[in-house]
């Protein structure tokens, strides 16, 4: 279970750590090519997105890493599961439903993610 559960937080925290990077940092005209939905979204919002899928990603990983509270890992997985939820609904609600492939991927692997960290930890 460590393993799989090594393998799914490493995929997620890699993902997250660039999306939300990318969040981040880029304006909302370098963000634009990539994400369609970037103007139906305030900028604070799409930072705060960004800043909350940095954390979910270290999260997953720093805690259990470590030792101290790894319980955290479980939040964070929950948190992404969250975050995934919203993503979706965003695309339906736009009409962009050929476009959540990825989305129900990662919600998946952090619904995966949540299930090993309550069967090691």
């Amino acid at each position: 279970m460590k393993i799989a559960y090594w393998i799914v937080a490493a995929l997620l925290a890699l993902l997250y750590l660039y999306s939300g990077a990318i969040k981040v940092v880029r304006s909302k005209d370098q963000l634009r090519p990539m994400m369609g939905w970037i103007d139906t979204v305030p900028l604070k919002l799409v930072r705060l997105i960004g800043t909350l899928e940095v954390l979910g990603a270290v999260g997953l990983i720093l805690p259990p890493l470590t030792g101290v509270a790894p319980g955290f890992a479980l939040a964070a997985a929950i948190g992404l599961v969250v975050v995934q939820i919203g993503a979706i609904s965003l695309h339906v609600s736009r009409g962009e439903v050929k476009l959540i492939g990825l989305n129900i991927v990662l919600f998946v692997l952090a619904g995966v993610a949540i299930w090993l960290s309550t069967t090691w930890f």
